[in-house]
C-alpha cells in the first residue's frame, strides 16, 4: 500500500504538467490573442477601430502566406530559411517584366520562387543535406541575386492593375487579406483531406518508416519546398504591390523568424508530424498584435524581436514537455 501511494503521488505532477503543456500548445495562442485584444481595448486609444484593425490585417497578410508555406515544411521536420530572400527575389523580378503585363510579371516572380524551392527540395530530398544547411545557401544567395537584378536600387511601381491588387477591396475586405484567407483554407484542405497532406504529415512523423511503407518521400519533400518557395514569392509580390515599390534590400528581412514563430506558437512542433493551419494563422496575428501593441505604447520596434525570441523559447519548451512526458 505504501509503494502504491508513493507511485501515485509521483505520477500526478507528471500527468498535470503534460496536460498543461498540451493545453498551452493547442490553445495558448488563442488565449494570448484574446488577452492582447482585451488589453488594447482598455489601454490603447482607437486600437479596435475598423481602420486600425484593417491596417493590422493588411500588414500581417504576407506573414500569414509565408507562414503557411513554412508550416508545410516544418510538418516534414524541415525548415526553410530562404523565405525572406525569396520575397526579395520576387520583388526584384516583378518590375523587370511588368512591361509585358501584370500576369506574365507575377507568373515569372512565382516561377523564381518555385525555382528556389526546387533547389532547396533537391538539396534536402536528393543530396540529403540538413534543411537548415540546405536553405542557408539561398538565404544568402537569394537576396544577393535579387540585389543584382534590381541594380541595388529601389524601383517605384506604377502599374495600376498591380497597385489595385495591393490596395483594393473585394466585397469590402482588402484583396491581400482575401488572398491570405483563401490560401489558408486551401492549405487546410490539402493537409486534412488529400493524400499528399497525409503523406507529408507521415513523413514528418517518421521518415524511415514512411520510406519502408513505400511512400514517395523524395517527391513529397520536393513538392513541399517548391510550395513554400511559391508562397514566399507571392507574399513578395503582394508586399511590393502594397508598398508601391520594389525594395529587395529591405523586403523580407527577418521574415523567416516571423514565419517560424507563427508556426511554432500556433502549435506545429519543430519535430514535424503535425500541422496546425488555423493555429499558424492565429500565431501570425499574435506576432502582429505584439508588435503593434509595443509600438502604440512608444516602445521601439526592436523590442518586438526580443518578445518574439521569448515566445519562441516558451513554445519550444512547451512542445518538449508535451513530447517528453
Amino acid at each position: 500500500m505504501t509503494e502504491l501511494t508513493a507511485t501515485t503521488s509521483t505520477a500526478a505532477p507528471v500527468v498535470d504538467r503534460r496536460r498543461i503543456a498540451r493545453y498551452l500548445q493547442d490553445y495558448g495562442v488563442y488565449v494570448a490573442v484574446a488577452v492582447l485584444l482585451a488589453f488594447n481595448a482598455v489601454f490603447t486609444d482607437n486600437f479596435l477601430t475598423v481602420g486600425n484593425l484593417r491596417t493590422q490585417l493588411i500588414q500581417v497578410s504576407p506573414v500569414v502566406i509565408v507562414a503557411l508555406g513554412m508550416a508545410l515544411v516544418i510538418g516534414t521536420e524541415g525548415v526553410d530559411l530562404s523565405v525572406g530572400s525569396v520575397m526579395a527575389l520576387a520583388a526584384a523580378v516583378l518590375p523587370l517584366y511588368l512591361g509585358y503585363g501584370v500576369v506574365p510579371a507575377i507568373a515569372l516572380a512565382l516561377v523564381a520562387g518555385a525555382a528556389v524551392g526546387a533547389v532547396n527540395g533537391a538539396l534536402v530530398a536528393v543530396v540529403r543535406l540538413q534543411p537548415i544547411v540546405a536553405t542557408l545557401a539561398l538565404f544568402v544567395g537569394g537576396r544577393g541575386l535579387a540585389l543584382v537584378l534590381a541594380g541595388g536600387q529601389l524601383k517605384q511601381i506604377h502599374n495600376g492593375t498591380l497597385l489595385a491588387i495591393g490596395g483594393d477591396d473585394v466585397l469590402g475586405v482588402p484583396a491581400v487579406v482575401v488572398i491570405a484567407g483563401l490560401l489558408a483554407v486551401a492549405v487546410g484542405f490539402v493537409v486534412g483531406r488529400t493524400t499528399f497532406g497525409r503523406q507529408l504529415v507521415a513523413i514528418g512523423g517518421n521518415r524511415v518508416a514512411s520510406q519502408l511503407a513505400g511512400l514517395p518521400v523524395r517527391r513529397v519533400l520536393f513538392g513541399t519546398y517548391i510550395a513554400c518557395g511559391v508562397f514566399a514569392a507571392l507574399a513578395g509580390v503582394l508586399a511590393t504591390a502594397r508598398l508601391t515599390a520594389s525594395d529587395p534590400s529591405a523586403l523580407g528581412n527577418l521574415m523567416e523568424l516571423s514565419a517560424i514563430t507563427a508556426v511554432v506558437v500556433g502549435g506545429t512542433p519543430l519535430t514535424g508530424g503535425r500541422i496546425r493551419v488555423l493555429g499558424t494563422v492565429v500565431g501570425a496575428l499574435l506576432m502582429q498584435l505584439v508588435r503593434a501593441t509595443l509600438i502604440k505604447h512608444n516602445l521601439p520596434d526592436s523590442s518586438a524581436q526580443l518578445v518574439q525570441a521569448v515566445i519562441i523559447l516558451v513554445a519550444v519548451y512547451v512542445a518538449r514537455e508535451r513530447k517528453s512526458r
